[in-house]
C-alpha cells in the first residue's frame, strides 16, 4: 500500500439497506422485455417508489450527482483512506494483489502520454451530437437510499437498450449505495448482451480514488474506466493514477469543478475531463471554454448534469444546451431516479430523450399543451 494515514477520526457507519446478492447472472433475455417491464413498474408502482427517501433531520436535497465527490472535502477523503486501509489489512484476493504488484513494477517508468482510448472514442460524438453515461446508484445526494430502486440486472439492458453510451457505478458504499460487486454485477449483465445489437456497454468504476489499489479492484472488477477527482488528490496524483490505469488497460475520466483544474488534469495527461459540481449550462462551458490542449492531443468533455428538485425535467434541456455548446457527452445520475408513475419519466425516456436532436428553441420535455412554437414536441413524443 502506498498510503501513509494517521488514525482517522471516528466516523459515522451508515446503516445498511437493499444489499442485493446475485447467484446467478442476469438470463439471456431481450433487454427490450427489461425495459418494458421497468416502464411497466412505472406507471403500477405508487408514486414514491422511485421518489428519494428523506431522512429525517437530514439537509434538504441539495442539486447534486454522484461525481459531487470532490466537493466533499478533506474528512471525506481521510474516511476513504481509512476504508482503504481497512480493505488493504483485511486481506484483498490474490487476482487485486497481481493486479496492484503489475502497477507497482511500473513506477519508475516513464510513461508516454495517454492517448485516445476505446471509452473516449465511443463518448466522442460528431458535432451536434451528445453520448450519454447513466450512473447506476441506490442513494441519493442527502436524501439516504432510494426507495425500491431497481437492481443492476433490471437498469443495466434498460441503460442499454434506450441508447447509453456507456454504464457508471457509483462504487462508493457511503455517498452511492454500491460496491464492486456492483461494478461486477453490471459488467456481468452487460456482458450477457455479447453478439447481440445493442451490444455490452462499457462499464465505469465511479469511485473516490485516494490510492492505486482501488484502480486495481475496477480491473478486477471488469471495468473499462476510473474517476479521479482532481480538486480530492490534486495534479501529481492525477498524473500519476492516469499512468497507474494505463498499465492495467483503464481509462481515467478526472473530475474537476473550475478551468483551473481543467487545465490542470489535461496537463497531467488527462484525455476525459468532466465537469463536475457546477450547475447550469453556461457555468459547466465556462470550465472548459479556454481550456488549451497541446498539439496532436484529444479531449472529451463531459457535462455532469445535476438534478433539479422539480418535475419540470430541465435536466434534459440542460443536456441538450451542453451539447450545442460543443461538450461531447452528458453524465446522468440523479436525474435518472426522480421519476414517479409517469411512463415517460422512467431512465429509458429521459437517456433517449438527451440523446434526441431536439433544441430547447423548436422543443419542450414538458411541453403538454400544444400551444406556442415548437410545442408540438415533447419528452412522450421523443420516447416513441
Amino acid at each position: 500500500m502506498s498510503l501513509s494515514l494517521s488514525p482517522p477520526p471516528p466516523a459515522h457507519t451508515p446503516a445498511k439497506t437493499m444489499t442485493m446478492k446475485f447467484k446467478r447472472p442476469y438470463s439471456r433475455q431481450s433487454a427490450t422485455v427489461a425495459a418494458l417491464a421497468l416502464a411497466t413498474l412505472s406507471i403500477t408502482a405508487p408514486i414514491h417508489s422511485f421518489v428519494p427517501i428523506v431522512i429525517p433531520g437530514s439537509p434538504p436535497r441539495a442539486a447534486a450527482t454522484s461525481t459531487a465527490l470532490g466537493a466533499l472535502g478533506v474528512f471525506v477523503r481521510k474516511a476513504k483512506e481509512a476504508e482503504v486501509r481497512q480493505y488493504c489489512e483485511a486481506g484483498p484476493p490474490d487476482s487485486v494483489l497481481a493486479l496492484l504488484q503489475k502497477i507497482k513494477d511500473s513506477h519508475g517508468v516513464e510513461g508516454e502520454v495517454a492517448s485516445a482510448g476505446e471509452l473516449q472514442s465511443l463518448l466522442t460524438k460528431r458535432r451536434g451530437t451528445i453520448s450519454v453515461v447513466a450512473e447506476y446508484k441506490r442513494k441519493c445526494e442527502g436524501s439516504g437510499f432510494l426507495a425500491e430502486v431497481p437492481g443492476p440486472e433490471i437498469l443495466s439492458p434498460v441503460f442499454r437498450e434506450f441508447g447509453a453510451s456507456a454504464v457508471a457505478v457509483l462504487a462508493d458504499d457511503r455517498t452511492g449505495g454500491c460496491t464492486y460487486d456492483d461494478v461486477m454485477a453490471v459488467v456481468g449483465e452487460q456482458e450477457e448482451a455479447r453478439g447481440e445489437v445493442p451490444g455490452p456497454l462499457p462499464v465505469i468504476s465511479s469511485d473516490l480514488i485516494v490510492d492505486e489499489i482501488q484502480i486495481a479492484q475496477a480491473a478486477d472488477a471488469g471495468a473499462v474506466a476510473v474517476t479521479v477527482t482532481y480538486g480530492v488528490v490534486g495534479a501529481e496524483k492525477v498524473a500519476q493514477f492516469v499512468q497507474d490505469a494505463k498499465v492495467l488497460g483503464l481509462e481515467v475520466i478526472v473530475n474537476v469543478g473550475a478551468a483551473e483544474e481543467a487545465q490542470g488534469a489535461v496537463n497531467a495527461g488527462a484525455s476525459i475531463v468532466s465537469v463536475v459540481g457546477v450547475d447550469g449550462a453556461d457555468g459547466k462551458y465556462a470550465v472548459i471554454e479556454s481550456l488549451q490542449i497541446p498539439k496532436g492531443r484529444k479531449v472529451c468533455t463531459v457535462a455532469n448534469i445535476l438534478a433539479k428538485d422539480n418535475k419540470a425535467l430541465e435536466e434534459v434541456e440542460e443536456a441538450w444546451i451542453c451539447r450545442d455548446k460543443g461538450f461531447n457527452c452528458v453524465w446522468v445520475s440523479d436525474a435518472l431516479y426522480k421519476s414517479g408513475n409517469d411512463p415517460v419519466e422512467h431512465p429509458g425516456a429521459i437517456i433517449r430523450s438527451m440523446k434526441a436532436k431536439s433544441s430547447v428553441k423548436y422543443a419542450s420535455p414538458k411541453a403538454r399543451s400544444g400551444k406556442g412554437e415548437g410545442a408540438r414536441e415533447y419528452l412522450g413524443d421523443i420516447l416513441m
